[in-house]
């Protein structure tokens, strides 16, 4: 459980040192989420980390039992909490539940419209390395305040978990003594904190309106400035959640195609090759260019 709990905490502190990164550059943390998108190793690792979470729970549902078990019916005799012990020690399976429950959320709000959605090719493919796209529409759409309260929530027995987790885990693994034991407390209180922050700041921040300096102009529906025209142009449909219009770039969807198949603004690259929710996009994604009219030839003589 120690193990599986370090490696967690270890996910944790790159997943929100990933996510601050969208607070300074919308396109540096586009890059991150194209970097791990459906790409092998980066399934390969979702595997992984989602397995390690299943051996955390099922673990930590094991000792609950076995702790029941062994105190039986004199659990119910006692009425007073000892002094010395953390309210989240008492409560770490409660609070693991919450998280769990907090993740499910996440996952919906941000995996399935992206792994998810560039593996099986969805109808949000087209946006699934758009990440910024996905915090605006979750902290800054229609049920943002009610989706930051939520993550909030979450966060805070998140941090509860983390102080204890942290230097429990320390002490299973036989690396605290006497002397370390306090120091390894208020380094879990201090470390949990700083990453739980870190979530919290992006959460709190898009849900107030920030926008990083990247990005030209925002709001619901409105994506950052690299997938937006020169112009500001926005095409009709474009809002966070809905579906894309066809007939638009989609690693610039803000730019609308001419009938001849090019951008009509410049600045939005042409291509006629579709990939997985990436790279440059004709009608829809998957299917061939249409036909170009091609210029008359001149009639050979003696036709």
């Amino acid at each position: 459980m120690s193990v599986t709990g370090i490696a967690l905490v270890l996910f944790l502190t790159f997943h929100a040192s990933m996510n601050v990164v969208a607070l300074i550059s919308a396109k540096g943390y586009n890059m991150i989420c194209e970097f791990l998108g459906a790409n092998w190793y980066a399934v390969v690792a979702t595997i992984a980390l989602a397995g390690l979470v299943a051996l955390h729970f099922i673990y930590a549902l094991w000792l609950t039992l076995q702790n029941r078990k062994a105190r039986g019916a004199s659990r119910y005799a006692v009425t007073d909490k000892p002094e010395k012990v953390e309210w989240a020690s008492q409560n770490m399976f409660a609070l693991g539940i919450i998280i769990c429950l907090g993740l499910c959320l996440h996952l919906y709000n941000f995996w399935y419209n992206m792994m998810f959605a560039e593996l099986f090719e969805t109808a949000g493919a087209p946006m699934a390395s758009n990440g910024v796209f996905h915090i605006i529409n979750t902290f800054h759409g229609k049920y943002g305040i009610i989706y930051t309260v939520i993550y909030l929530i979450w966060l805070c027995a998140l941090w509860f978990h983390l102080t204890h987790g942290i230097w429990s885990s320390v002490q299973t693994l036989g690396w605290s003594g006497k002397t370390w034991f306090k120091r390894w407390k208020c380094i879990s209180t201090i470390y949990a904190t700083v990453v739980i922050l870190m979530f919290a700041v992006v959460a709190v921040a898009f849900a107030a309106g920030h926008k990083p300096c990247d990005m030209k102009k925002w709001g619901p529906g409105c994506p950052p400035s690299e997938f937006v025209c020169p112009n500001g142009e926005m095409p009709e449909g474009f809002m966070p959640g809905g579906p894309m219009k066809h007939g638009h770039h989609m690693k610039h969807p803000g730019c609308p195609m001419g009938p001849d198949g090019k951008m009509k603004h410049p600045g939005c690259p042409d291509g006629p090759k579709c990939g997985p929710g990436r790279g440059h996009h004709g009608p829809k994604c998957g299917e061939p260019q249409p036909e170009m009219p091609q210029p008359e030839q001149p009639a050979e003589p003696g036709e």
